[in-house]
């Protein structure tokens, strides 16, 4: 869903966003490159290099079609969209700069989409302070508890996380967990919330690895974790870690993939596509398991709609995968920033304005819906019935939504896999009493 680097001097990053969120961040000049006089500007906020290169195409592949639909639909109150990106390298150090250079460039920037876990906790404070609504993928513990008025998440915590990938080990009745992880800030808030879960599944933690991602080769980890046996690997370590220790682990292991249970971030096409290179395309869709949220659509209105969007811009953005580019259809961050980016716009509708001031209000009552509301399922259908008089309530792809006092809309969690052809399946769902068993709730 949503990670990225180890931070470099977070606690410098920290202090510069918030003199950046107090001071120039909060003014505005000349515009950005991709907007246009009377044109309303999307951003795209994520690693666009760095091991998780991969988010930031796959956000903006979403962005230029979420834009497109809505331009051809006749913009936002007749506002043309528009996409731009800032790359934060997954490292606060390189996003605290890039995102205040975004801010002061960009006067008519509406949106901001994006903001993982790597970069998050530096530059929400700063987007805030410039009151920028933003659709944030990141799953970090912080944003459960601290209200940012402009901070809106359509994801779960990263503990939530950990506990369905538990739930999942259990299904599949395995009893020895290892785990392997990343270095960098998104993937080790799972680490503590996945010990926690596997002890109160019975299960037994055989091997604990933090991969730098940095690194090349992993060979020690992979020793360690084939010695000590388990029945399935939990992990995040995104870019091209996690299909570098899955060829040294299937070396090690006689040619035998040890089964590997992901995160959300692992429906990706860059991670189909490396991993499946690394052992296999058939060894790996028969050894791999994963989380999503449930409510992400495979078919009806919005699916339809959504997947119509993104081919419609296929090839357009630079990196982005072309070849298998249907996966983006079940990528998490793809499907729930283009609903994020459909709240905001029927907002501004809804509001008549495009004053953040006046449209910010209605985000949640669209989100959430209110008596009488009409559910919509695309930008052009919200329009009709807003015109027409109506109450809405959007319901995308990514599900119907409930924005909690922290702007925080979790949802509960479905088990995909890929086929062999790297087509994204879901295989089953995670009750509230599974998850809730091991949450504590």
């Amino acid at each position: 869903m949503r990670r990225g680097r180890p931070a470099r001097a977070l606690a410098a990053a920290a202090a510069a966003a918030l003199a950046c969120g107090l001071a120039a961040c909060s003014s505005s000049s000349s515009s950005g490159g991709s907007s246009s006089k009377g044109s309303i500007v999307f951003a795209d906020v994520a690693p666009f290099s760095g091991p998780d290169a991969a988010l930031g195409p796959a956000y903006l592949v979403s962005c230029e079609g979420t834009a497109n639909a809505m331009n051809k639909a006749g913009g936002i109150l007749g506002h043309t969209v528009s996409c731009t990106s800032t790359d934060t390298k997954g490292d606060p150090a390189d996003a605290v700069p890039a995102v205040g250079s975004l801010l002061s460039r960009t006067p008519n920037l509406a949106l901001v989409i994006g903001c993982t876990s790597d970069e998050a906790a530096a530059v929400v404070p700063i987007i805030n302070s410039h009151k920028t609504v933003m659709f944030c993928m990141t799953g970090q513990l912080e944003f459960d508890h601290v209200h940012f008025p402009y901070f809106y998440r359509l994801v779960p915590p990263d503990a939530s996380e950990s506990y369905a990938m538990t739930v999942i080990a259990e299904d599949l009745h395995y009893k020895r967990i290892a785990l392997a992880f990343g270095n960098d800030i998104g993937s080790q808030t799972f680490v503590q919330p996945a010990i926690s879960a596997i002890g109160k599944a019975g299960m037994t933690l055989v091997a604990n690895e933090t991969l730098d991602l940095n690194a090349t080769t992993f060979r020690t980890e992979a020793e360690k974790i084939v010695q000590a046996h388990p029945d399935a690997i939990m992990t995040e370590a995104l870019g091209s870690a996690d299909p570098t220790l899955f060829a040294e682990i299937k070396q090690l292991n006689g040619g035998t993939m040890i089964p590997i249970i992901g995160t959300s971030a692992a429906i990706l096409p860059a991670f189909y596509t490396a991993s499946a290179k690394a052992i296999g395309a058939a060894d790996f869709a028969a050894n791999f398991h994963a989380d999503n949220l449930v409510g992400t659509a495979t078919s009806g209105p919005a699916y339809q709609t959504f997947t119509q969007a993104l081919l419609a811009v296929k090839g357009k953005v630079a990196n982005a995968q072309v070849g298998n580019f249907s996966t983006y259809f079940g990528q998490p961050g793809a499907v729930h920033l283009y609903d994020g980016m459909n709240l905001a716009a029927l907002a501004m509708v809804a509001a008549g304005s495009t004053d953040t001031a006046k449209w910010q209000p209605y985000i949640i009552s669209i989100a959430d819906g209110v008596p009488g509301a009409v559910v919509v399922t695309s930008f052009a259908q919200g329009v009709r019935e807003l015109k027409a008089g109506k109450k809405i309530r959007f319901i995308g792809p990514g599900g119907a939504t409930t924005f909690d006092p922290f702007h925080d809309s979790p949802g509960l969690f479905v088990i995909q896999t890929y086929s062999a052809t790297g087509a994204v399946q879901t295989t089953g769902n995670i009750s509230p009493a599974q998850y809730n068993a091991l949450a504590g709730g």
